[in-house]
């Protein structure tokens, strides 16, 4: 891997060597054949979609953004501190990095000097930020990774590295069943040392009414990041989905502690998709699913360093309780 500031073509070859155009076919086909029908969440972040999340991130109702920033605002001098010597910071899902400037902040004013690996599966919004963070931080050697979270780990494995600070946040775990959230951690404590951290945004349960407005905002831009899916299936597999017949669907289910969102037919029809030579029938009402959000209470953040065989060290709030930070080490 080479640092940002050498790269040229050699950073816009690794970028794109990153987009997977056969495994997006395989897995639209096999969601929208499922039943219930269904599209994961990771191909939501397309150029597109990466760029009305970050809109959504800026929206009133959307409290876990700022929520974050305000938590990492008041604790990122103390997180710094733990390191001894100038860390490498791993985030994973780093989208434009602007919680994670709070504490690249903190970090560079103990240290001096500081690694930064972002990994993300936008190759534009990677290259964006990659710039933007060194032409701001001249003490930051970036080395942007694109990638599923697999495929960025496994290539820091095979990297010699002690106290390092990996990073996800936004609460990106809420992506996962509980189950499998435990398990994607299990796989990342594989790669940990006795002296690496892990520093993790988990959004809270609380109101009902807060949560489901934060993912049907007034101005329906949440909307738009939904139905981006079906664009892109159109963009990249010359699919006919008509966006205007689906709708955008957020449900928060308290007993789960969690929101699902879908796409929505208002219309019985028929969409072709001509690169997988398919058709694919709708009744008028049926939805797909594209993604959960789960909330946590204290007790089940608790319950997840158990299964991860991890240990919670600290845990940070907002000053409104809505959010946590949450550090994490090898058991």
């Amino acid at each position: 891997m080479t640092p940002l500031q050498t790269l040229s073509g050699a950073l816009e070859a690794d970028l794109e060597c990153g987009s997977d155009l056969k495994a997006f076919a395989r897995d639209v086909q096999s969601g929208l054949f499922s039943n219930p029908k269904r599209l994961s969440c990771r191909y939501f972040y397309d150029a597109e979609g990466s760029l009305l999340f970050e809109r959504i991130c800026r929206l009133p109702e959307y409290y876990p953004t700022e929520a974050e920033k305000m938590a990492l605002e008041e604790h990122s001098s103390e997180i710094a501190a733990l390191y001894p010597a100038p860390p490498t910071v791993v985030e994973l899902g780093s989208g434009s990095s602007y919680k994670t400037r709070v504490l690249l902040d903190s970090i560079l004013s103990r240290h001096g000097s500081a690694r930064y690996v972002p990994i993300d599966i936008s190759p534009s919004i990677l290259r964006q930020t990659a710039r933007d963070l060194t032409a701001r931080y001249s003490g930051l050697r970036v080395t942007p990774l694109i990638g599923e979270y697999e495929d960025g780990l496994g290539r820091l494995e095979k990297e010699p590295g002690t106290g390092r600070l990996f990073l996800w946040l936004g609460s990106s775990i809420g992506n996962l069943d509980r189950a499998e959230a435990s398990r994607f951690l299990l796989r990342l404590r594989a790669g940990l040392t006795p002296t690496d951290r892990l520093l993790i945004g988990i959004d809270l349960r609380k109101d009902p009414d807060v949560i489901e407005a934060a993912y049907n905002d007034s101005l329906g831009v949440t909307s738009l990041f939904n139905l981006n899916i079906l664009s892109r299936i159109n963009r990249e597999l010359r699919g006919g989905f008509d966006t205007n017949t689906f709708r955008h669907q957020a449900i928060y289910e308290d007993a789960q502690g969690r929101v699902r969102m879908y796409l929505v037919s208002m219309r019985e029809q028929s969409v072709p998709i001509v690169d997988l030579g398919v058709e694919i029938p709708f009744r008028a009402g049926e939805a797909i699913h594209t993604e959960d959000s789960y909330k946590y209470s204290p007790a089940e953040i608790n319950a997840l360093a158990t299964n991860a065989d991890l240990v919670l060290s600290r845990h940070w709030l907002d000053s409104g309780g809505r959010f946590s930070l949450n550090l994490f080490s090898r058991r």
